[in-house]
């Protein structure tokens, strides 16, 4: 495959933090006191809005979905239950995340960098318990997300200000009392809730990657020896890209796609190369020129914090970091497995000239080993 991305292709894929427009009726709970000022953005995909009126800013399937929530300080997502993976990345603020149908299962205090996985069926909310607004952006798995459930408790405060849920997954608004001739959203029975799996705090935190549980490598790819190849790479969740045998991702289960840090210096990045998964870059900092294609045909951009850009499968690419210092940012890749790289030509031919190539499980190791070894019959 060699999809050749057009100017005006990279153009509705690029999605610069100024092109967000946020919903604040996205949910049922948009009237409850303490959780009316939530912004919702859906960047990739409509995620789990109940407002036909949610602007989306890239509606092409990926396999996932990619958008935003920014709430002051104090405000709560009440909470809610997911059929799909939902994960945050805490860009900005502190946020009091916690479980169960009630609450209080368990709770964890995020702060900056962290990128928190909720488990499926079980019931989530969160809080910004920071001074200044806060910002999160999130994946949620596959292109249809079979929605949400509320917890009782919200639907049922909901109603007291004249919101209700249908099951067409719309709201609706009624001033004296619940909407005749209207199919809706009724609570969970409590013996379904009963059978929710539970989690503890351990169990949690062990979903959970801060700044510090990140384990780095500078040896991720077939171009980390070459110049403007020396991007690192931290797993987080699934195996993604990573072309180092030793490397491991602090969570496994199958999310619908995986997703890593990947983090380089000024001038570096990594070199021209394709894959089959469609992917998403979301910038936490630096500014990253990203160039699309090869040859005559190639097109470029350059990325700020909180950009995101949707790469389809099969196009050539190349990063590079501009910035002084180190930039960050976020990679998800479509699917469950390994997402096998295909460097051009040149990159291999250079990096063989290091001694390095790839073994037979396409992960990274000397040339002058594996060139020595035979075939069985």
């Amino acid at each position: 495959m060699n999809t050749i991305v057009t100017q005006d292709e990279l153009d509705r894929r690029t999605i610069r933090r100024a092109d967000l427009v946020s919903c604040n009726q996205a949910f049922i709970d948009c009237k409850t006191p303490g959780s009316d000022k939530k912004e919702n953005y859906a960047l990739i995909g409509s995620g789990v809005s109940q407002n036909s009126d949610q602007v989306i800013n890239l509606r092409e399937p990926h396999g996932f979905n990619v958008g935003a929530a920014a709430m002051p300080h104090g405000i709560t997502n009440n909470l809610h239950m997911h059929f799909t993976a939902e994960v945050f990345l805490n860009f900005s603020g502190e946020w009091l995340f916690r479980w169960g149908v009630d609450g209080k299962a368990g709770e964890y205090q995020s702060t900056t960098g962290d990128v928190v996985t909720v488990p499926t069926w079980i019931y989530r909310g969160f809080t910004n318990t920071g001074p200044d607004d806060g910002w999160l952006f999130t994946v949620l798995g596959m292109d249809s997300t079979g929605g949400i459930i509320w917890g009782p408790s919200v639907l049922r405060q909901a109603a007291d200000y004249g919101l209700y849920l249908t099951r067409d997954n719309e709201l609706v608004e009624a001033t004296d009392g619940e909407p005749a001739d209207v199919d809706l959203i009724r609570p969970m029975p409590q013996q379904e809730i009963d059978a929710l799996r539970h989690y503890t705090p351990a169990q949690m935190r062990g979903r959970v990657t801060t700044e510090a549980d990140r384990v780095w490598s500078d040896r991720a790819f077939l171009c980390s020896t070459l110049p403007g190849g020396h991007a690192e790479l931290a797993l987080v969740i699934g195996f993604g890209m990573t072309e180092d045998r030793n490397q491991e991702p602090r969570v496994y289960n199958p999310h619908g796609f995986n997703l890593a840090w990947l983090r380089a210096h000024t001038g570096e990045g990594l070199l021209q190369h394709r894959h089959d998964a469609p992917q998403a870059l979301i910038v936490r900092s630096g500014r990253w020129k990203i160039t699309l294609n090869s040859g005559a045909d190639e097109r470029t951009v350059v990325l700020d914090p909180r950009d995101t850009l949707s790469i389809p499968a099969g196009a050539w690419r190349r990063f590079e970091q501009l910035d002084d210092g180190d930039g960050e940012m976020v990679v998800v890749n479509g699917g469950d497995g390994r997402v096998r790289i295909h460097w051009d030509p040149e990159v291999i031919e250079r990096a063989r000239d290091k001694d390095v190539a790839f073994d037979a499980n396409g992960y990274v190791a000397p040339w002058s080993v594996v060139s020595r070894s035979t075939d069985d019959d």
